[in-house]
């Protein structure tokens, strides 16, 4: 697991969460565009939902766990960005390769 940094408060994903989170944080940014970043807390962490508000006059930090990068999947990236038009990013699970039939 490891850790995105924001302000004084540091949250736990898994690295390949992570490094999606940063393609999209840093995209996001470039562009200029703040943002709510959400996701659901699973019940083992207590339950409820965490939203931060992005902007680029905050910095974050990401601590990755492993030393491999992670693949990365483009349709998973393209979906979280647009997820911001209805009200922030919110974190969602890998979702599955299409099958090629």
């Amino acid at each position: 697991m490891g850790i995105l940094r924001y302000q004084n408060e540091e949250f736990s994903f898994d690295d390949r969460m992570l490094a999606h989170l940063q393609i999209v944080i840093s995209t996001k940014l470039r562009r200029s565009e703040n943002f709510f970043l959400s996701w659901a807390v699973p019940v083992e962490g207590g339950g409820g939902r965490h939203a931060l508000w992005i902007d680029n006059g905050v910095p974050v930090h990401i601590t990755y766990s492993g030393s491999r990068a992670p693949q990365i999947n483009r349709e998973w990236i393209e979906s979280l960005i647009l997820s911001s038009a209805t009200g922030g990013v919110h974190i969602t699970d890998d979702p599955p390769v299409a099958s090629v039939e």
